[in-house]
């Protein structure tokens, strides 16, 4: 990420029209453009966090807005700098009219337009927030659903972030007594049996297993879960996609082929986002009515790769044909599948869920809305909802990744130990790589390319 020590000036509230609108700076010697654009009493000063109701003044003494100033000094402020809040009215013109007079108020001191998500990062770098507090913060403000938001107030807290701490107090505990015991290789097999090294993994393990299925958990409701609806053509595809969305959101024919492209829609189930999406009916090539429908169906296997569940739908009033069962042959084998047979209005089938190997079959009728709330309480279970108090963490796919690769490094620890004549600087080094991936959540590892793509997401003046 670009950035420098300069003090840095944006409009933090979002663009449009408002009742109240914020120009924020930050940096250092702040006070003399505080001075400049604020109406003060000779000699006075703005108080530190209280809100001062005044003028903002142009260069010429001209009153810009009348709002209030709000002071904080650094360390005590978001930022760790000083920082000054302007509030005035939220019209774009007025907040454009304020931003340039604390430009030119500030120039000589270096005051510059901010960088997006560049007070976070100033946040970060001055130890007000770890890395993945910073990430919480554009994750609460892009919150699509309660319980998204809840969440991420949770990261921004700290919870997560005490959580990796705490796994890596553990990875230290075990490294410091392998590398102690590296002076001394005679008695390898002895350390790892006298220090329960193996036990002192397996918690490691057991530990970090627990966070990264809360992390996923989480990673799916900041995400939401992608459900892709595949089947022949004329099977109820779109009248499922309509009775789930509560709209009529795709056309519903008796014309086989009417989806032509895949046609995307986010519900919400119990704060769960969940994204369903419709596609082309699914037959060969060759029983294409024309090159357009070849494309849908291509569009279709290509969304069922990038699925996290499939709901291939079947006709109940004529049950399962060879082209059902050539669909299920290329679904991939590791995206959780649900056979939905629609049409039980038509075939006399109740309402029911049925749990096998392959796949969970559900019973209903979309047209009827007869049998939806037993596939909305699956698709609940599958993206992991629970109304326990156990804690979720709003994870990104960064933070999977990086727990993947701890878990990784430590099934290798495990190997190694498990090997009477290994050596111990291999198991010491996979332990200081797991302590290096969960660092990078933190942020007490982080390549200075990573943290540009991270803070360059977020808004301009956040």
């Amino acid at each position: 990420m670009i950035s420098d020590s300069s003090p840095i000036a944006a409009i933090a509230t979002a663009p449009g029209r408002g009742g109240i609108g914020i120009v924020r700076i930050s940096g250092k010697h702040l006070m003399p453009l505080a001075q400049a654009v604020c109406r003060l009493d000779s000699g006075r000063e703005l108080k530190a966090r209280h809100a001062t109701y005044l003028d903002f003044v142009a260069a010429d003494g001209s009153v810009i807005d009348r709002g209030i100033a709000l002071w904080f000094n650094g360390p005590h402020s978001y930022t760790g700098e000083e920082v000054l809040e302007l509030q005035g009215h939220g019209g774009p013109v007025v907040m454009q009219m304020l931003l340039k007079r604390c430009l030119e108020a500030g120039r000589e001191m270096g005051v510059r337009l901010a960088n997006p998500g560049e007070f976070t990062y100033r946040a970060f770098q001055n130890d007000k927030l770890d890395l993945a507090q910073a990430e919480a913060v554009a994750d609460l403000i892009e919150a699509s659903t309660e319980a998204a938001a809840k969440l991420a107030t949770q990261s921004l807290s700290g919870t997560f972030s005490a959580a990796i701490g705490k796994l890596v107090e553990q990875v230290i505990h075990l490294r410091m007594l392998v590398e102690a015991t590296l002076d001394f290789p005679e008695e390898e097999i002895e350390f790892l049996e006298n220090s329960n090294a193996h036990g002192q993994l397996q918690t490691i393990r057991a530990s970090l297993d627990h966070v990264l299925n809360q992390a996923g958990q989480g990673a799916l409701l900041r995400s939401g879960l992608n459900v892709v609806l595949a089947g022949q053509p004329n099977v109820g595809k779109s009248s499922l996609l309509n009775a789930l969305a509560g709209s009529d959101v795709a056309i519903v024919t008796a014309i086989a082929g009417t989806t032509r492209d895949k046609i995307t829609e986010t519900i919400h189930v119990e704060g769960i986002p969940i994204n369903i999406i419709d596609t082309a009916g699914i037959r060969d090539n060759a029983d294409a009515s024309d090159e357009v429908e070849r494309i849908g169906i291509s569009r279709t296997w290509a969304a069922v790769d990038e699925a996290d569940v499939v709901l291939h739908i079947l006709d109940a009033s004529h049950g399962p044909t060879r082209a059902d069962e050539e669909i299920v042959a290329r679904l991939p084998a590791k995206v959780p599948l649900i056979r939905v047979w629609n049409k039980i209005d038509l075939s006399g089938h109740k309402p029911s869920i049925d749990v096998q190997p392959d796949a969970t079959h559900i019973y209903l009728s979309a047209s009827g809305h007869n049998g939806m709330e037993l596939l909305r309480q699956e698709l609940l279970r599958i993206a992991g909802w629970q109304q326990t108090g156990e804690s979720i963490y709003l994870a990104r796919e960064r933070h999977l990744r990086a727990l993947n690769e701890a878990q990784e490094h430590l099934a290798v620890a495990a190997q190694l130990a498990e090997q009477r004549d290994s050596a111990l600087d291999l198991f010491a080094e996979e332990l200081r790589l797991t302590q290096e991936q969960l660092n990078s959540i933190t942020g007490q590892f982080t390549s200075d390319d990573l943290l540009g793509v991270i803070f360059s997401r977020f808004c301009i003046g956040k």
